[in-house]
């Protein structure tokens, strides 16, 4: 089982998020951060300036199986892509064990298949 987590730009989110049902990864954990970039410019809107140093962008977290990690990944790399700096990251690690709360049952048949 692997863990990937992926920083992405908040407006690619709902166009990740479709994609990502469409290919049938059911379940994934997602939640706002901030953080620093490459980019340390001060921007003028309406008169007043803003720094671009502190980014907002969107976490997500899928925990799944060795096979759909490659696709998953293509998913998040294809429709999460504009080309410009601040697209974001992919990180990928092992999972060593999973549980269900509710039933108590581990390892990777906590992880339902779409049927």
């Amino acid at each position: 089982m692997k863990k990937i987590e992926a920083i992405i730009r908040k407006t690619k989110f709902e166009d990740v998020k479709e994609a990502l049902l469409e290919s049938d990864i059911n379940w994934f954990e997602y939640h706002n951060v901030h953080g620093i970039g490459q980019s340390r410019e001060e921007r003028i809107y309406r008169g007043v300036q803003y720094s671009t140093d502190v980014i907002e962008r969107v976490a997500l977290t899928i925990v799944c199986r060795d096979q759909f990690v490659e696709p998953t990944i293509n998913v998040i790399l294809r429709v999460a892509h504009t080309g410009e700096i601040g697209d974001g990251r992919i990180f990928v690690s092992d999972v060593i064990d999973t549980w269900s709360i509710r039933t108590g049952e581990h390892g990777d048949t906590v992880l339902r298949d779409k049927k």
